[in-house]
């Protein structure tokens, strides 16, 4: 009985992995139109995040010369 779950268990896993539907045109507009979205409605946030990591990449990089 465990045999053929399991051979049913590894069916399932290898038909998932063969499966080639993939992402559509649609799909891949709908992320990209959310993540710009994202990125406008949280601009000034991230800007300052990506500067903060900067300035402490700049001050460790100073700690090593």
């Amino acid at each position: 009985m465990l045999g053929i779950k399991l051979l049913m268990l590894k069916q399932r896993f290898i038909d998932f992995i063969e499966e080639e539907d993939g992402i559509g045109t649609v799909e891949m507009i709908l992320i990209l139109v959310v993540l710009i979205g994202l990125v406008l409605i949280f601009k000034s946030q991230l800007t300052s995040l990506v500067n903060s990591i900067f300035r402490q990449i700049n001050e460790k990089a100073r700690s090593v010369y």
